[in-house]
């Protein structure tokens, strides 16, 4: 009952922030870290102790999950070879050059050190989607950063697997072994992820009611993982892969009316998981550090310095990579700003955590790992730096570097697009009236809802002041609305009207002001 409670707390928290952080504008799980410290350094709080099963069993799959289904396949193949330079090479870099300042400047032996590097080399995919969510960054640069966190974890995990059995076995390091075991993961998590989404595509086909189609949706994530854990490949390489295939499937899979329900119950979903952890790291540092020796109270120090080792890899391996990128591309002149946005995107979160959480507490002869907590406070406090520091940046960093696509962009592009699928439903009426398969009236009737939309979009496209025409429209239409639902509860409590009739309408009424709240 007590870890229910403690839940519901976090849940209940989790909501009080979030509400600010909209209103305040500023990211969530930066705002979540911060205030699970606060109330960690509350007397009376109790201990929170974390367990890994938890994180990578309940928490990480829908999350990977959810990341993964956003990602683009023709975005993902034209970024695909400075995502595998990043996945691959920089979390080798990384992992050494944290692994070399760790044991120069901390009280860490090699082998610790080495799997401190190996823990906080990768980004990490839920901290970088929840991060980037808001900022309206061009279509390449956000996929280049989404799916370097997602695709740099079969790497990590090997040079974790490796670091650990240095330190716990006092075992040579077999980089043949290790090269072959990274196929094992990367090759054998995929083949499950992809067979995965077969299954599901099959069952998804022949499946319309609403409720098993959210079943199916929530059960994939953990059905990928479970299956590829169980396999002894990578459980999120697993996820991920099964999240992009059936992403890009999701609009030829189900209708409309199920695609909204799936979309409400994962944001729902994905808002209480993110909460909920993101909550933890905060909560869990105090405890961390109350468990260290007296010999290790410079932690801070060791973890300053760890994560600007890491900021300043990412920057000297990311900014030639970008220049090579962009001289491809026919750019003569680098833009710097783009390395600099990579580089402070590169956050670190849950999957770093969850792996330092499963380092064994003994070595393999029985004896005591007594560097294991201050491996501990080190990764959940790079974590948090990252998340604080970079995180309540990022999106200054992302304006200042004017790479951000402005919202009259947007706008114009959705307008165009407005236009053109107008114009194309007219063209089928045309072709209908011409068959004469269609009764007149009902062509009328159609033909006027195009055209309506049609010259809308016109208007948009070429008149600057149809925005503000726009957003008076919306606001008098939802004070309408309002009117209208004060009026249906008068005529609700009159007895006027059923209960089914007055749901029913309520829900017309919801739709139409989510409509407006879109538009």
């Amino acid at each position: 009952m007590r870890g229910v409670g403690t839940v519901l707390a976090l849940v209940v928290l989790a909501t009080v922030v979030a509400t600010f952080a909209r209103r305040w504008r500023i990211p969530a799980p930066s705002l979540l870290v911060v205030a699970g410290l606060a109330v960690a350094l509350l007397p009376g709080t109790p201990t929170i102790r974390i367990s890994p099963e938890v994180i990578g069993l309940v928490v990480l799959p829908p999350l990977l999950y959810a990341s993964a289904e956003e990602l683009s396949w023709r975005e993902l193949r034209a970024v695909w070879k400075p995502v595998s330079v990043l996945a691959v090479g920089l979390v080798l870099a990384s992992a050494a050059a944290v692994g070399a300042v760790a044991s120069l400047v901390t009280p860490l032996s090699w082998q610790m050190a080495l799997v401190l590097g190996a823990i906080l080399a990768s980004t990490d995919p839920v901290a970088v989607t929840a991060l980037g969510r808001r900022l309206a960054l061009p279509p390449r640069v956000q996929m280049l950063v989404q799916a370097e966190s997602l695709f740099n974890d079969a790497t990590s995990l090997v040079l974790y697997r490796v670091a650990v059995s240095v330190a716990v076995a006092s075992a040579a390091a077999s980089w043949g072994a290790a090269g072959g075991e990274f196929l094992l993961l990367a090759g054998g998590g995929t083949l499950i992820g992809a067979l995965v989404a077969a299954v599901v595509t099959v069952i998804r086909r022949r499946t319309e009611d609403p409720v098993l189609e959210t079943v199916i949706s929530l059960v994939t994530p953990y059905a990928a993982y479970v299956l590829a854990e169980a396999a002894h490949t990578s459980g999120v390489t697993s996820v991920v892969v099964a999240g992009v295939v059936l992403g890009g499937r999701g609009d030829r899979l189900t209708n409309a009316r199920i695609r909204l329900q799936l979309h409400a119950v994962y944001g729902t979903v994905v808002f209480l998981l993110e909460s909920v952890v993101f909550s933890l790291i905060g909560l869990a540092l105090p405890a961390q550090v109350r468990a260290l020796s007296a010999g290790d109270r410079a932690w801070p120090l060791y973890a300053l310095a760890v994560a600007g080792t890491l900021i300043a890899v990412r920057l000297l391996w990311v900014a030639p990579l970008s220049a090579v990128v962009q001289r491809e591309g026919g750019i003569q002149r680098p833009n710097w700003r783009v390395p600099v946005v990579l580089t402070w995107a590169g956050t670190r979160g849950v999957v770093p955590l969850a792996a330092a959480l499963s380092i064994p507490v003994t070595a393999k002869d029985g004896s005591a790992l007594t560097e294991r907590p201050l491996v501990l406070v080190l990764t959940t406090s790079v974590v948090v730096v990252t998340l604080v520091v970079q995180g309540f940046s990022l999106a200054s960093v992302v304006r200042r570097s004017g790479i951000a696509l402005e919202p009259d962009h947007t706008e114009r592009e959705e307008a165009a697009a407005r236009c053109r699928l107008a114009d194309a439903g007219i063209r089928r009426l045309e072709e209908l009236s011409e068959l004469e398969a269609v009764p007149d009236v009902v062509l009328d009737r159609l033909r006027r809802g195009l055209n309506a939309r049609l010259d809308d979009a016109r208007d948009r496209l070429a008149d600057s002041t149809a925005e503000s025409a726009d957003l008076v429209y919306r606001q008098l239409r939802r004070d309408l609305i309002a009117v209208e639902a004060a009026e249906l509860r008068r005529l609700y409590d009159e007895h006027t009207i059923s209960d089914t009739t007055r749901r029913r309408l309520q829900r017309s009424l919801d739709l139409e002001e989510a409509r407006l709240a879109d538009a």
